[in-house]
């Protein structure tokens, strides 16, 4: 056995840390399995900006009632990330669940965990990249049981969006959705973005692997293709001042707020 009965304390100097330009506090589903993974990619060549992830309890079963009930979950997940890291933005990644809870409530439950941050959701963020886009008509696309579906297209009519056409591959487990093919959702854009009486595709859901095929689908019909872990990145970004257009993920990033 060795013993050392001296241990040098060494000297050291500290810096910012990461994150300098901007910290994002994520608050992911605990079944998703695609957000982290497309944010990765969509900041892979961010300096200085770091996103850092805590889980909020959810049930496989997507439905109105279990989406309402993150609701008593979200200051709890959010106090997870650390009030001192000094989050720029904090985001609820759930669309379907953001529509049911309510936007001005997710706002409000993560500000009372977090002041002095912003924050944003995937539906807030589209309603705000449609806007940046100048896109009024839009053609929904979703993995949401048919009632789910038709709350979202409720909840963006009543902000003044007209959704000329919605389809949905009609899931509720959640588990099913992630494994939801790029090329089918490749298809489905191209399906319902071809209509004249649309200006762009919105694809719904943080757990659809939607961000790939974003190029592909804004090619094929000649319109932006906005998905809700694009949206929201992109928002998080805007809002922390940050302009920054990552490759390869779509019209948006070239878009400022409005």
């Amino acid at each position: 056995m060795i013993q050392n009965d001296h241990v040098e304390t060494l000297d050291f100097t500290t810096d910012g840390g990461l994150g300098t330009r901007a910290r994002f506090g994520l608050v992911v589903l605990q079944t998703d399995q695609t957000i982290e993974h497309e944010f990765a990619r969509i900041f892979s060549k961010q300096d200085d900006v770091a996103p850092y992830a805590a889980r909020i309890p959810n049930t496989m079963d997507v439905s109105p009632e279990t989406l309402r009930q993150m609701a008593a979950d979200l200051p709890h997940a959010a106090a997870l990330l650390p009030e001192r890291f000094g989050f720029d933005v904090i985001g609820y990644a759930c669309t379907s669940g953001a529509t049911m809870i309510g936007e001005d409530r997710v706002d409000t439950l993560i500000r009372g965990v977090h002041p002095a941050a912003k924050t944003t959701n995937p539906i807030t963020a589209c309603k705000a990249a449609m806007a940046a886009l100048g896109l009024n008509r839009i053609a929904l696309v979703t993995p949401y049981p048919v009632d789910v579906t038709l709350a979202m297209q409720a909840n963006l009519r009543e902000a003044g969006y007209d959704t000329t056409a919605v389809a949905t591959f009609d899931q509720s487990d959640d588990f099913t959705v992630a494994r939801i093919s790029a090329d089918s959702i490749l298809k489905a854009v191209r399906h319902i973005g071809n209509r004249r009486d649309c200006d762009g595709v919105f694809v719904s859901c943080t757990s659809l692997r939607a961000l790939e095929v974003i190029p592909l689908a804004e090619a094929a019909i000649r319109k932006p293709v906005i998905a809700s872990n694009q949206a929201l990145a992109w928002h998080m970004m805007r809002l922390a001042g940050l302009n920054d257009a990552p490759e390869n993920c779509g019209r948006l990033f070239q878009a400022s707020l409005r």
